[in-house]
């Protein structure tokens, strides 16, 4: 990998914080050569409050051709794109973004496709499904759409900010039957944390785990972390799970599809 890099390579940094978790640098990295790329995933830690510092410092640097966003960056990075997907303009958020022809940002979210197709490759059944989802948040917005536009019959969604479970409520009622309510799984053939719960060994569980059956499907965006313990908890009571690194792996392709791919800078301009 090392021996490949020169003054032709391309930059495509992973920001966030924290940021000595992701994995995405070096599968990026990988992907991108298998496709005959010269380019490179590099983390880089950016506290939140200094994103515009460091876009401001990438202006000048030409080969920086696109980011992957990480929390917490993902909402206000959408705030930096000129143009954006449908689905970026709809929930306000990015996670990743490529430069336009122009130089400035076009941003998509891949949180939710990657999500789901993680699940349905360990075995879940969407279509038709009634999910439980705990977290409404910039990964979680995501999710929700992908999970009603993959089929699931009903999506429930709790946070513990309620007015923000009852916003993205609103945002997605075109999309098929969701609500908000409570972190009780019962009945539900998928339950889902979006949030960063598990993480840190002191987190509370999202979910009472004496509530899981060996019917649930459970799946956790949390990776880098080994298995969470929501998902210890799901495996001891017979559930099929899927993890956050499993997320990651298959956003790979479509990281890699998205970023080689230039876009036109008045398609999907914001505001228009």
């Amino acid at each position: 990998m090392l021996e490949a890099l020169n003054g032709e390579t391309m930059l495509y940094p992973i920001i966030g914080d924290p940021i000595r978790f992701v994995k995405s640098p070096q599968r990026l990295t990988e992907k991108l050569a298998e496709r005959g790329h010269n380019g490179v995933c590099v983390p880089m830690l950016v506290p939140d409050g200094r994103l515009t510092d460091l876009l401001r410092g990438l202006a000048s640097v030409s080969n920086v051709r696109g980011l992957l966003v990480t929390m917490p960056h993902k909402r206000a990075m959408f705030g930096h794109c000129s143009t954006a997907s449908e689905t970026s303009k709809l929930l306000g958020v990015v996670s990743i973004v490529r430069r336009n022809e122009d130089g400035s940002w076009h941003g998509e979210m891949l949180d939710g496709l990657s999500f789901v197709e993680a699940q349905k490759k360990a075995g879940a059944k969407i279509e038709g499904a009634r999910v439980l989802q705990i977290g409404a948040g910039a990964a979680g917005s995501a999710i929700a759409a992908a999970l009603l536009d993959a089929g699931a019959r009903e999506l429930v969604v709790h946070d513990v900010d309620a007015a923000k479970a009852k916003a993205l409520v609103q945002l997605l009622a075109h999309r098929g039957c969701v609500n908000a309510g409570p972190p009780d799984p019962s009945g539900f053939g998928m339950v889902i944390n979006t949030t960063p719960l598990g993480m840190h060994p002191n987190d509370p569980l999202p979910i009472s785990p004496d509530l899981l059956t060996k019917s649930m499907f459970v799946g956790d965006v949390v990776a880098g972390h080994g298995e969470t313990p929501l998902l210890m908890a799901a495996r001891s009571a017979g559930c099929k799970t899927a993890d956050g690194s499993q997320m990651v792996d298959a956003g790979m392709d479509l990281m890699v599809v998205f970023l080689l791919t230039m876009s036109n800078p008045l398609s999907g301009a914001i505001g228009q």
